[in-house]
């Protein structure tokens, strides 16, 4: 993947709050809106949600999820030009004593600050979204296939706090 690239895929993933989270339900697909932050380095996806919640119930059961992030439509262009990526990956519960818990949690309240009253509820919990592969649609004609790596290698094109 080129430079340019890379940098619209930086700011594709820093400058969305929010994507489609797809799970299995009893075997068939289940999609829903997400918040999600990312890791500074793009290789986790962090999102905070209600064990209540038909995504998580799914997710308990099979960890398999995928997540898209899509660029804002813009009514004056062609919406098969936005710029999309679409991650597969696996998703497990980040405890609070688990290393990376502290810095998890600050990433996601410095997105979402109205968020704060949630961490106390007992319903809730912080899980990571381990990419293991991801198809970005830069626009038109520019696809490419991601590893992990790739998501490193974009995370150095964002602007620094």
């Amino acid at each position: 993947m080129d430079i340019a690239s890379l940098e619209k895929l930086a700011h594709l993933i820093a400058g969305q709050r929010i994507g489609a989270l797809g799970t299995l339900r009893e075997g068939a697909p289940f999609v829903s809106m997400i918040a999600f932050a990312p890791s500074r380095d793009f290789s986790r996806f962090y999102i905070h949600a209600s064990r209540l919640a038909y995504h998580t119930q799914d997710f308990l059961k099979d960890p398999r999820v995928g997540l898209l992030i899509t660029e804002s439509d813009r009514s004056a262009v062609d919406p098969q030009t936005l710029a999309r990526i679409t991650v597969r990956g696996s998703i497990a519960a980040v405890s609070e004593g688990d290393a990376e818990y502290a810095t998890a949690r600050e990433l996601y309240l410095k997105r979402f600050p109205d968020s704060a009253m949630t961490f106390g509820l007992g319903d809730f919990a912080l899980y990571s979204i381990r990419p293991e592969s991801g198809r970005f649609v830069a626009g038109f004609g520019q696809t490419f296939t991601c590893t992990v790596e790739d998501f490193k290698r974009a995370s150095v094109h964002t602007l620094p706090e």
